[in-house]
């Protein structure tokens, strides 16, 4: 499967749940908290969660669920 990161950050519920779905649907990502840097911060503060594919840099935004992840991943 293709390797991801999660960009997200601490106290953030929708991130948490993001992480829930991630795990039920067997995905293993890299969790980026976007607190640690200035650039990401100001990119993604609005938008987090967000699935990024490494390969080749697409993005899937919140709202998601397992079956929009897997396809995502294919």
């Amino acid at each position: 499967m293709t390797q991801a990161k999660l960009f997200s950050t601490a106290h953030c519920h929708l991130c948490e749940e993001a992480e829930a779905i991630l795990r039920h649907a067997g995905v293993t990502v890299e969790k980026i908290d976007i607190i640690d840097d200035n650039d990401l911060f100001e990119k993604y503060s609005l938008k987090i969660p967000v699935l990024k594919r490494i390969d080749n840099g697409a993005e899937l935004y919140w709202p998601f669920d397992a079956a929009n992840v897997l396809r995502f991943l294919q």
